[in-house]
């Protein structure tokens, strides 16, 4: 069997794996609904159908859409997630366990939106310029927790969470005082030059390019991970970083350059949230995202090629949350009490056949 096909079909099990885990998280959180609410009918609809739009023709024969916003919300909130799964994949696949995120997205969108407000510049320079801003502040900060990880053995976990911390206030101070708006009546900045916002594709919703942009960086992403010399080595040292320092890779390098490209592309959802959705930025700057990044990254096993469903997925769940808290008796936190149940069968599956290995060792022993 050629290398291609052994890599297909483990991405094929891998993804099967991983419809089979949601399947099991979806059933036992019916269950847990069967028990709490008086309506479970009306749940599963909001859940299952809730972010969908529907369709009435008129008499004219024209089609007139519901639900457009809802819908909107759910394409939104995937764009944004697909590029904080990756921004957390990446390093993962690294063994990095970067929790920097959040911090990486904040500095993004501060960037962005200091050059589409200060920046007096046409929109074909603007808007480019704003993305790559972005782009690099996400880079430069995720790389200093990976020059402190390579250089002084530093753990990721607290550097990248104390970093979140330090960004996320520097950007609160930003906004509260250099970049306030004091005519708004609360704290946020102007809103962006118009050259600087992106154009929606789909009326009534802030879908924008950056539709198309989610999918190609995880498909960049994968190309250089499967077909250039530093994804071979990223791939080695987070599979066996001593062995790859014997075959003289550069590791230290790797390390910190796979926490650096995460925070690439955790700054270019930074751009996505500033100038496709809030087109100004508020203190209250939404913030936690970095952590459900995880959920998708380990939803899709850190590859790349899954990112996008597996992004999809869940900005779904969370958007059909939404719907069923208002319009059902149950709260939104049954979907964080799903999406529980399917991280720990996730980061339990390894553990399962071990389990019924020992039992079975242990049958024949007797």
């Amino acid at each position: 069997m050629s290398r291609a096909a052994i890599v297909k079909n483990h991405a094929l099990k891998e993804l099967m794996k991983t419809i089979v885990v949601v399947v099991i998280g979806l059933l036992i959180g019916m269950v847990i609904v069967l028990f709490v609410s008086e309506q479970p009918r009306r749940v599963f609809d909001a859940i299952l159908t809730g972010p969908l739009p529907s369709s009435t023709v008129l008499d004219d024969g024209t089609v007139r859409w519901r639900g457009m916003a809802r819908f909107g919300t759910f394409i939104e909130d995937s764009i944004t997630l697909a590029l904080v799964g990756l921004a957390v994949a990446l390093p993962f696949r690294a063994r990095q366990f970067s929790l920097g995120a959040d911090g990486q997205l904040f500095l993004g969108a501060l960037a962005s939106a200091a050059v589409s407000i200060y920046l007096p510049l046409p929109g074909a320079i603007l808007v480019p310029l704003a993305f790559l801003s972005a782009t690099l502040v996400g880079f430069a900060w995720g790389w200093l927790p990976g020059i402190m990880k390579a250089k002084a053995g530093a753990n990721e976990i607290v550097t990248t969470l104390m970093l979140n911390v330090i960004a996320i206030q520097f950007f609160i101070f930003m906004v509260s005082n250099v970049m306030l708006d004091r005519q708004a009546g609360f704290i946020v900045t102007p809103f962006f030059q118009d050259e600087a916002i992106l154009s929606a594709l789909i009326r009534r919703t802030n879908v924008t390019w950056m539709i198309l942009v989610a999918p190609l960086v995880c498909l960049l992403a994968y190309v250089f991970l499967s077909r250039t010399n530093g994804g071979y080595e990223l791939r080695v040292v987070g599979q066996n970083p001593e062995f790859g320092r014997q075959m003289g890779m550069p590791v230290d390098r790797t390390v910190a350059l796979s926490m650096a490209l995460g925070g690439a592309v955790a700054g270019m959802a930074g751009f996505h949230i500033a100038n496709a959705i809030l087109k100004r930025l508020p203190s209250d700057f939404p913030a936690g995202l970095g952590f459900e990044g995880i959920v998708v990254a380990l939803l899709a096993r850190n590859d790349p090629r899954l990112i996008i469903p597996a992004a999809l997925f869940y900005g779904y769940l969370r958007a059909g949350a939404q719907v069923m808290e208002r319009t059902t008796d149950v709260s939104r936190e049954m979907v964080l009490v799903v999406q529980a149940i399917i991280i720990l069968l996730i980061v339990s599956e390894n553990l399962l056949p071990r389990l019924a290995q020992l039992v079975g060792l242990g049958g024949r022993r007797a």
